[in-house]
Order: structure tokens, then sequence, then C-alpha cells
């Protein structure tokens, strides 16, 4: 018997039946008691004894009932139960029996003949669960040593089964890199005619060279047993571009650790993403960043200014001469001009600095990696800003689409606001708006003009 005192759990409706029980097993047993039939299952499913007395005449539900209601249960159905009644007839005992009952004890009873009867159930129910358990674990073992050998035996044959009739492209590596092993898709993936043109090579040259240390990095976290993904690009032999999307695993070999992978092409997945990101991201129109994206790379550029000891600028621009070109030619030529100022203003920036259009014929300039020092910053701001005014202000010859339509010739200027900003002193949008009030200052003084934010009285000063 174990160190745990056995659970005991007693079903009878006459409370002075349980107390007596109770008095008898006390010492011996834990003890759970319950007034009917119904309680009693709810005590069993919550907590499962390792024995139930359960009285055959109670009003609710009877013991014949509850004992099949027990039998049913999977959890409960091994519970030995013993019928403690005071149905002395053999029909009632035959009847108790036939329900899978362990025994059936006739009140009267004699107390310490029943408590060993009791002891006795529990070791043989005891001794029937170890048994079981050695059997299962036994069973369980063998089945292990058979499926091995038959995993043993049948590996090669089905690993070169599934890589050949795999739509994917399945390859195997080497503890070098070098590939030994692909299948018919992974020859096509890789615009392979025959395997003698990439076998025994190493599949990481391939890659394109931004992705060749992290596949180099996932090939070793493969070696020391571990499972991983990645998405790279590939250039094939012809010259083709992929995107793929790995999945590896370790695999043994004759106790050599190789690198088993799954690989989909998902070209057309990346292209989707590439137009979703760009539609979410982007002004349709110029292709410039929209506000959401200007957004996160201002929160961005104000986290890591201070630390790094760097002014920004942030300009607000709005054309000027835009509505009557609107009003004269319609909205599509309308559209060139906007598509040509794009293109003037990346080409007055640095790649790292940001160009965004938000709406209309507004635009926003971000500089980023400014002096440290004031004075310089602001000198720094200072020529950007004039060399876009003076890049806009140059005349635009639009060339409609539609045949037959002369070219327009038209004069457009703007108007710049500019806000100079170190760390996160304020928040973006009052960057912007900031920058947007200097540049009202600025067609307020006659357009076509740069106009600085000061902070301090909230006025801008003119160039």
């Amino acid at each position: 018997m174990s160190s745990r005192k056995p659970l005991i759990l007693i079903i009878d409706d006459t409370p002075v039946n349980l107390m007596m029980l109770g008095n008898a097993l006390s010492q011996d047993f834990d003890l759970q008691t319950a007034t009917s039939g119904a309680i009693g299952l709810a005590l069993a499913r919550a907590t499962v004894p390792d024995l139930i007395l359960l009285d055959i005449m109670m009003r609710d539900l009877n013991g014949y009932e509850a004992c099949r209601l027990l039998k049913e249960e999977p959890r409960l159905k091994d519970v030995p139960v013993i019928f403690v009644t005071a149905l002395n007839d053999y029909e009632s005992e035959e009847k108790g029996l036939l329900l899978g009952a362990a025994d059936y004890i006739t009140k009267p009873f004699n107390v310490a003949v029943a408590r060993q009867r009791i002891r006795n159930l529990l070791e043989r129910e005891r001794l029937r669960k170890e048994l079981e358990s050695q059997r299962d674990l036994l069973q369980h073992q063998i089945a292990e040593t058979e499926l091995a050998k038959a995993k043993l035996l049948e590996s090669e044959t089905r690993l070169r089964t599934i890589i050949e009739a795999e739509p994917e492209c399945v390859y195997i590596l080497d503890a070098n890199g070098h590939l030994i092993q692909i299948n018919k898709a992974g020859l096509s993936m890789m615009e392979a005619e025959h395997p003698g043109q990439i076998l025994g090579k190493s599949l990481q040259n391939l890659l394109l060279p931004d992705y060749q240390a992290a596949f180099k990095l996932l090939h070793q976290r493969i070696m020391a047993g571990e499972t991983a993904t990645l998405t790279f690009e590939i250039k094939g032999l012809k010259g083709t571009h992929r995107w793929l999307e790995t999945h590896a695993v370790p695999m043994q070999d004759d106790g050599a650790i190789e690198h088993l992978a799954i690989t989909r092409d998902i070209t057309e997945r990346k292209l989707l993403e590439d137009q979703v990101y760009q539609l979410a991201f982007h002004d349709p129109l110029t292709a410039l960043p929209n506000r959401r994206l200007l957004n996160d790379r201002l929160h961005q550029t104000l986290s890591v200014s201070k630390r790094n000891v760097f002014h920004g600028a942030v300009m607000f621009l709005d054309l000027d001469n835009f509505k009557p070109l609107n009003d004269r030619y319609g909205h599509d030529m309308g559209d060139l001009l906007l598509i040509e100022v794009a293109k003037r203003l990346r080409s007055c920036v640095r790649e790292v600095d940001t160009v965004a259009r938000i709406g209309g014929d507004e635009f926003v300039v971000m500089l980023q990696g400014l002096n440290s020092d004031t004075g310089q910053a602001t000198a720094q701001a200072r020529h950007v800003a004039e060399k876009i005014r003076a890049a806009l202000c140059t005349p635009y010859v639009l060339t409609p689409s539609t045949e037959g339509q002369s070219p327009v010739q038209h004069r457009c200027a703007a108007s710049i606001g500019v806000v100079l900003f170190f760390g996160a002193q304020v928040s973006k949008d009052q960057l912007v708006q900031q920058a947007d009030m200097a540049m009202y200052q600025a067609k307020h003084k006659g357009r076509n003009q740069v106009h600085f934010y000061d902070a301090n009285s909230e006025k801008g000063t003119s160039l």
C-alpha cells in the first residue's frame, strides 16, 4: 500500500449509516460522504476515489442506477464498487454483481470483517493497476522497438519516394552545407537541367548576398539540433530571381546530422505583400510615402535623434499657382505636375531623408542627421530648403498621355515652412503643425519663400 491513505466515497441517504461507516473506517481511510446518488456521482467526477461504498435503497437515484452510471464513465469505470445494503436476497446480490460491483456486503455487518474485505479489495486493485501499468509499458516498448526497426529499414526508400513525389522543393545538405540530395521540383526551382549542376555545391551561393549570412546561421542551428524557418531571395542558374520560404529540420542518417528542408516558391505572395505595403504606406499617384509612413519615420527619427546627438528638420510645402492649372487643363494635367514635383523633391534630398505627399498639393520633407550644433543644422536645413524652392520654380513642361494634345508649359513655385528639432522635445504631430504654421507665414509674406518656425515666439523668420 502507498503512504497515501486510500480515498473511499460512501454514498448512503441515511445519516446514521454514514456516521456508522465513517466511525468504522476513518482511521484507515480518507473518506468522502454523499447523501444521495446524484451527489455521489458529482463527487466521484470531481475527485476519482479509490473505492466506492454504495447503498442500494436510496430515494432520488438507487444504487443500481448509480453503479450503472459510474461504469459508463471512462474515468470511473474501473473504480471498485461495494454494495452495502440491507437487501440480503440472492437476486439483489446477483443484480449488483452483474452491474460490475466488486463485492456485496449486507447489513448489519461485522466492522472488522468489512474493513478487511475493503483492504483486500484495494490491495487487489493496486496490484491490478501495477500489472496493467507494467503491461502497457512493455507493450509500448515493444511497439517502439518494432517501429524503430521498421523505420530504419524503410527510411531510405521512403525518403527518396517523398523527395521525388513532393511538389515543393526538398533538399538535403551535409554538415558543410553542400547539397547531397534534391528532388525534381527543387531542380526546376534552381533552374538546373540535371542534378550534377548543383549536387556537391553550396546552396548558399545561389542566395542573394543580403541573405547568405542568415542562411549560414540557419544551417548552424539545424546542425545544433534545432528547427528553423527562413525567407530569402535566390538567383537561379538562368538568372531568374525567386523568393523562397524554407522550413528546415535536423535529420540523422547513419549517425550523422543532416539538414533536411522543404522549400516553397513564394514569389507571387511576396509581390502581393509588396503591393499591399505600397498601397498602405505610399501615395498611389507619386509613389511617395503617405502620411501614415511619414508618421512612422518621424516617430523613429525622434526616438534616435537625441540618443545619436543630431538635429533634424521638417519642411511643409504647399504649391503656389497649382489651382489655376487644374482649373484650366483639368486634374489629369494637375496629376502630371504633382508627379514631376515629387521627382524634383527626391532629387534635392538624400536617401536617408523622407519626402511625403500628405494630400492635394501639400508635401512634407523630413531631414535627419543634421549637425549637432543648432546654428550649423539651421544652415544645412536652409540650404536644402532653398535648393527645393529653386528646383520647384523651374518651369514645367507637361506632356499629356492623350494623343494629339499639346504639351503645356506651367510655372509653379512653393511656399515652404521649416521647423528644426532635436530629440523628442515635441511630438511628431506638433512638428508638422509648426512647419505648417511657418508655411502659412511664407505665403503671407508673398509666396515662393522659405520661412523658419521660431519655437520661442511661435513666429517664423523668413530667409
